[in-house]
């Protein structure tokens, strides 16, 4: 495949027009419910987020870990999302949404050894496995926060996906029941213009991915998701709607966080033969990492000396994050444990034969 004569984003890319953003509007950004030592916090995580996604293309590379789907440009917006939840609600991620689950109680050590096959506990934290089939975890999202809504639990379900998940049927199946049941779910649609090598608009004739959420009755929303501090006040807005609907509204709301995939699709992927380098430099320039690193030393939160200090130990907790992960010694009957509550008949036999295997290995 080469890369085509027109590039379909070439009319759309690096605009903010009808985008919420506040980090280019200092006083806007003054009326983030983030005060000092949260916004350092934040820019602690995102930084450790894209130390910890580097380091992890670099191990693929090495053949330390399987394939991996990097999130550079990306973490700013799902660490954004993942500090407006509570510890009480639940988070659904896909496979990319690495920075999402650290900043949402999944420690860097599980999500390393997950990457080499090992599959640790995560029964500590409110985070689903991430899903591999496209959209299919939106249906479970929504499963979950109606069981809330059953129960009369006050937890509110995040759940996240790409665009190119807006064209499966899973989305609008999820989406539809999510407004007819009138659960509280937040759905983050993580668009950063390519699903593999199709752009946005070559999969859909919408005009905005927000505006799907009319078709079922709630809210669509759109945000530069190059903005942490716009998207964390999106998301605490959706979250408290969610958990506290205004009279007569529903529940659920549909953000559209507007990125650009600053990489490739997977480390299995080249994007050079479908899209133009150039146009992914534009976007670069809006790195959330440096949008958001720059309003701390304008507004006197921090000095040099201490973001330095930041990402030096950001290098630290990844390496030892590391270290610790590839310490770990793979048990061979771990992943018959988590698939059912109680094992089928069918399970159980995989698991003898699995044992008879491994014993003849040994």
């Amino acid at each position: 495949m080469s890369v085509p004569d027109h590039d379909p984003t070439e009319q759309s890319i690096v605009s903010t027009d009808n985008l919420i953003t506040v980090l280019d509007e200092q006083s806007a950004a003054q009326s983030v419910s983030l005060d000092a030592t949260e916004r350092v916090s934040l820019y602690r995580t995102i930084r450790t987020a894209r130390e910890f996604d580097q380091r992890m293309i670099s191990l693929q590379r090495q053949g330390r870990i399987e394939t991996y789907a990097p999130m550079t440009g990306q973490e700013g917006s799902q660490v954004a999302t993942s500090f407006a939840l509570d510890t009480r609600d639940w988070l659904f991620p896909t496979y990319r949404e690495h920075a999402a689950a650290y900043a949402h109680g999944v420690d860097l050590t599980t999500l390393v050894a997950e990457l080499r096959g090992i599959c640790p506990s995560r029964e500590s934290t409110r985070v689903a496995p991430p899903t591999i089939p496209i959209a299919t975890q939106l249906p479970h999202a929504v499963g979950m926060a109606w069981a809330a809504t059953l129960r009369d639990d006050d937890v509110v379900v995040l759940c996240h996906f790409g665009d190119g998940a807006t064209s499966e049927g899973d989305f609008h199946e999820a989406l539809n029941m999510a407004g007819v049941f009138d659960v509280p779910v937040v759905f983050v649609c993580n668009n950063n213009q390519w699903a593999i090598s199709v752009p946005r608009e070559s999969q859909t004739a919408s005009q905005t991915l927000a505006q799907k959420a009319t078709a079922y009755g709630f809210e669509g929303v759109r945000v530069d998701g190059l903005d942490p501090l716009a998207v964390y006040s999106v998301t605490k807005n959706a979250i408290e709607r969610a958990r506290e609907p205004p009279e007569n509204e529903l529940r659920p709301t549909l953000i559209e966080s507007v990125q650009y995939r600053f990489g490739a699709h997977t480390t299995a992927d080249d994007p050079k033969r479908y899209r133009r380098e150039a146009i992914a430099e534009q976007w670069r320039e809006r790195d959330p990492v440096s949008r958001l690193r720059d309003h701390l030393t304008a507004t006197d939160i921090c000095t040099e000396a201490e973001l330095e200090t930041i990402e030096s130990e950001a290098k630290t907790t990844v390496q030892t994050a590391i270290e610790r992960a590839e310490s770990i010694e793979p048990d061979p009957d771990r992943p018959f444990d988590d698939v059912f509550a109680t094992p089928t008949d069918r399970l159980t036999a995989q698991r003898q034969i699995w044992g008879a295997h491994a014993a003849q290995e040994d």
